[in-house]
């Protein structure tokens, strides 16, 4: 891997304003991955006035971004915790950190439970075959305190302030009409004690000191062949919520955020005919996306048809072995500009971290999710997800407000503000040719070429 981390600072006092602007580049042809450009901005020629032109207005503004980030999976933070303590505590404070190289991200979503990437099957209530736990007397996260409790304890020591989403796959077993990991549905009967499943769940995580800032119904309710899985169909998870969660919530003092759907963008009508039912809105932060199925400007809609309640992205996988220049271009235009352009407060990639044979995984989960990183004891490999996300997470922080930017032909685009008043652009020439074109704010104007194929992160 290539990376240089330093910034390119174009001092010429004739220059605009944000004629200091750092800029970051990914370019796979050449093998430049989040290195400072060392191609300068220039002001406008006569003759530039036809160039592209991105508009910049700070003062037209959107949505608050929560953070960018990745799914933290139990197979994930295996890898890390099996790594020495000196290669483990570097790799997360790269990860985590806002210092030097660190690329801070911001925002994790973990399982409640096991996700497919994890290496067995289990929930937090696991019985024998015909044995019931309504009172979840035998509930416990003993199954998280060997890898994922440890990490996620040693992450929010690096970054106290880090957003942590969790995520179930399946209730317990008995729970379900099948009485099996994979498939069924949340027995009406249950719909009580899985609420207060949810209930123990974040008590104990936060006196783990973990803080669990929003939780999903399900992960893709309407994928019931992965393993573990659960269908849910929008009127099941509205009745849970309305009659049971929520008011369980409620009862318990319990801040986390409700989030409905957590599946792809094809199917807008599903958090929408929750969000329609007001008895069960009252408890919904608002509704989380994937987007396996469908088109990113989907999730506008669900915005559009419910604008008080708010939008995120949770999941997108890349298959191994992948391919970086086609995987880079998609991912940022889709989730990095088109998720944010569509009122998304986060961007997750799928997934953290496998070793070299996509690994961990259930019988039957996921076997060529890539991950971010490949950790193959203390080696380290640097994936795609993890430049499609550094290229937002390290530059565009928490409570960054998305402001307007144009749209253009070949030049996805999408701009936010900062807290402390910085400004960061993200621009994708998805074309093969390189493009020049100009970037305006206000009064002020600097023109830049940017290679085919290439994301650039404009810093000012």
């Amino acid at each position: 891997m290539k990376r240089c981390l330093y910034f390119l600072l174009l001092l010429n006092p004739f220059l605009p304003a944000f004629s200091q602007t750092q800029v970051w580049i990914t370019q796979p042809a050449a093998e430049i991955f989040l290195q400072a450009s060392e191609v300068p901005a220039t002001v406008p020629q006569p003759g530039d006035e036809i160039l592209p032109v991105i508009f910049i207005d700070p003062a037209k503004t959107y949505q608050q971004m929560d953070g960018f980030g990745f799914t933290l999976t139990g197979g994930s933070a295996q890898l890390l915790h099996l790594m020495s303590t000196d290669k483990r505590a570097a790799l997360l404070e790269e990860l985590f950190g806002t210092k030097e190289n660190g690329i801070g991200i911001s925002y994790l979503r973990i399982s409640i439970g096991a996700s497919d990437l994890s290496d067995r099957v289990f929930s937090y209530c696991d019985l024998p075959e015909g044995q019931t736990d309504v009172e979840l007397e035998t509930f416990s996260i003993e199954p998280e305190r060997k890898d994922l409790v440890p990490i996620l304890k040693a992450i929010l020591k690096i970054n106290p302030e880090i957003k942590i989403m969790g995520s179930p796959w399946s209730p317990p077993v008995w729970m379900k009409t099948n009485g099996k990991s994979i498939g069924g549905s949340l027995k009406p009967v249950f719909y009580g004690a899985y609420a207060r499943y949810f209930v123990k769940y974040i008590q104990a995580m936060q006196q783990e000191g973990i803080p669990i800032d929003a939780i999903t119904v399900q992960n893709e309710p309407l994928h019931p062949g992965n393993n573990p899985s659960l269908l849910m169909q929008p009127q099941e998870q509205a009745e849970f919520i309305k009659k049971h969660l929520g008011p369980a919530f409620e009862k318990n003092d319990i801040p986390t955020k409700i989030l409905i759907y957590d599946h792809n963008a094809d199917r807008p009508d599903y958090p929408i005919a929750i969000l329609n039912d007001p008895e069960a809105r009252k408890y919904v932060d608002g509704s989380a996306f994937h987007l396996y199925g469908g088109t990113v400007e989907a999730i506008g809609e669900v915005h559009d048809a419910h604008p008080d309640k708010h939008v995120y992205f949770t999941e997108q996988w890349i298959g191994a072995p992948g391919n970086m220049a086609e995987d880079l271009k998609w991912h940022v235009k889709n989730l990095i500009i088109g998720a944010t352009r569509n009122w998304c407060k986060t961007v997750l990639e799928w997934n953290l971290a496998a070793d070299p044979r996509q690994k961990p995984h259930t019988e039957g989960g996921c076997t060529t999710c890539l991950g971010a990183l490949t950790i193959d004891g203390d080696a380290v490999t640097r994936n795609t997800a993890y430049y499609i996300v550094a290229h937002a997470s390290r530059f565009v922080r928490p409570g960054a407000t998305r402001i307007f930017s144009n749209t253009t032909v070949s030049l996805p685009n999408v701009a936010f503000r900062n807290v402390d008043g910085s400004t960061v652009l993200v621009v994708l020439n998805e074309g093969e040719n390189t493009a020049t074109f100009r970037v305006k704010m206000g009064m002020e104007t600097l023109v830049y070429t940017l290679a085919g194929g290439v994301v650039a992160t404009y810093v000012w």
